[in-house]
C-alpha cells in the first residue's frame, strides 16, 4: 500500500488545515497518508480531538527545526491512537481553528 506525501509548507495557513482534513476524509480505515510542515502541527492535532474524536492515528515519523513529518491514519473503531496536546496556545501557523 502507498501512503500519500503531503507538503504542507508552500501552502498559505488556512490551507494547511483544510487539505489535511480532506485528505483523512478520503482514507479509508487502515490507510493513511503523511505530511510535512514548518512547525509541530499542533492546532492541527488539536481539531483532529475535536472534529475526529477517536477515528485517527498520529505519529510523529520525524521532529527537526523546520521540518515535521506526521503520519496520520484512519482507525479502525476502538483502535485510534494519538497523543493528547498540552492545553493552551495552538501551533503558530496563523491559520485560525486553535492555532495562534
Amino acid at each position: 500500500m502507498n501512503t500519500a506525501f503531503h507538503d504542507l509548507r508552500p501552502l498559505a495557513p488556512p490551507q494547511r488545515h483544510q487539505l489535511a482534513f480532506q485528505c483523512f476524509d478520503a482514507l479509508a480505515e487502515g490507510e493513511a497518508f503523511e505530511l510535512v510542515n514548518d512547525h509541530e502541527p499542533r492546532g492541527l492535532l488539536m481539531q483532529f480531538h475535536a472534529y475526529r474524536p477517536q477515528t485517527f492515528n498520529w505519529q510523529v515519523v520525524q521532529a527537526d527545526p523546520g521540518y515535521w513529518r506526521i503520519r496520520i491514519g484512519r482507525a479502525a473503531p476502538g483502535e485510534a491512537t494519538a497523543p493528547v496536546p498540552a492545553q493552551g496556545g495552538g501551533c503558530g501557523c496563523g491559520g485560525g481553528g486553535g492555532c495562534s
